[in-house]
């Protein structure tokens, strides 16, 4: 028999369920089929027929993660009949980028779930993007568990402490922590998170060592790593699918395939927390709805042509600005489709 508590499961999570339904946590997901751990060990299962019927929008589908009731079948597929609620999850849009004008509507994909650290991995190489990572950060806010930024592969750069320094004086309040997992470097930075019963989830481009990440902080080689092109830094997935994976340490990690896009989904407050210094020169504009292009008084404009904002940084905030605006817009479309379809009885 297996606890439930050692996979984070506890009274937050608990409903009013009909009697006949156990506690379970998702750990895989492979389209309909989904793995899930309860009282009776790793179990396949599918959502229950009724499920689908109580459905009101994108995120009430069962992700790597969460916490569901399940009707258990010792002889076959157990079904999934009840979503419990999550204390964090990280969500992205379904498209990203350029092919997000060309869509009618924009749908939310939640990517994990109920974790309480966001590692967002950065490779020391050419991976390193401080637009993505501005994006992570954001979405990492948003999400309700706390943010730390690894930045990997610091044996095969000599100046690592440059990019953890460029980082902290922007980012105050998240711990910036350099490793290397070939050689062990750093990876004592890292054992304060690693606490019995927390979950961790990884994010990052492919290539960046996630994999070799999860092996290092384990102690044994539990995930597959590939190799990566030395011209450009791009790996290929090893990762192919989401999965929580339960450490000895029993803390869990849930790992994710490589994102190179990373579409923003209602992520406002993450944008404004991570550009909190933008948003406190706005508020010492001289006119509470200064547009910041040509109004007198506006200290948005000051602080670029003073040089105590950087233009890219203002170019970058207000394009998540953009691109998270417009998804709502889309989104608000599919959730009244949504509803609308619910009150016809489609």
């Amino acid at each position: 028999m297996i606890n439930l508590n050692e996979y984070g499961w506890n009274l937050e999570y608990e409903q009013d369920i009909k009697q006949g339904l156990i506690p379970a946590r998702v750990v895989e997901v492979h389209r309909e089929l989904y793995k899930v751990v309860c009282e009776y060990g790793e179990v396949n299962a599918r959502l229950k027929g009724t499920f689908y019927k109580e459905i009101k929008f994108d995120d009430d589908i069962p992700v790597v993660g969460d916490f569901v009731y399940l009707q258990y079948n010792q002889y076959g597929d157990s079904l999934i009949a009840k979503l419990c609620k999550r204390k964090s999850k990280f969500s992205r849009t379904d498209f990203s980028g350029h092919a997000a004008a060309y869509v009618k509507t924009i749908h939310e994909q939640v990517i994990a779930a109920n974790f309480d650290y966001v590692f967002i991995a950065v490779s020391l190489n050419h991976d390193f993007n401080i637009n993505r990572i501005e994006r992570y950060i954001g979405a990492a806010i948003v999400s309700g568990a706390e943010p730390v930024i690894i930045l990997t592969k610091a044996d095969l750069n000599n100046e690592y402490e440059k990019y953890v320094n460029e980082l902290k004086s922007q980012y105050e309040d998240i711990d910036i922590i350099a490793i290397s997992s070939k050689t062990g470097f750093g990876l004592e930075a890292l054992e304060k998170y690693l606490n019995k019963g927390k979950t961790l989830v990884f994010l990052g481009s492919s290539g960046v060592g996630k994999s070799s990440l999860v092996n290092a902080i384990s102690g044994e080689e539990i995930m597959k790593v590939n190799s990566i092109r030395d011209d450009d830094s791009k790996g290929r997935h090893t990762t192919t699918h989401r999965q929580l994976i339960m450490l000895a340490s029993k803390t869990m990690i849930i790992d994710t395939p490589g994102m190179r896009e990373l579409g923003m989904w209602d992520a406002g407050e993450g944008i404004k927390k991570t550009f909190d210094d933008i948003e406190e020169l706005m508020e010492q504009c001289k006119f509470s709805d200064c547009s910041h292009k040509s109004e007198p008084g506006c200290a948005i404009k000051k602080a670029l042509e003073n040089g105590k904002l950087d233009e890219d940084r203002w170019k970058r905030y207000l394009q998540l600005i953009s691109e998270n605006n417009f998804g709502k817009q889309k989104s608000a479309y599919t959730k009244r489709e949504k509803l609308i379809n619910k009150i016809k009885g489609r």
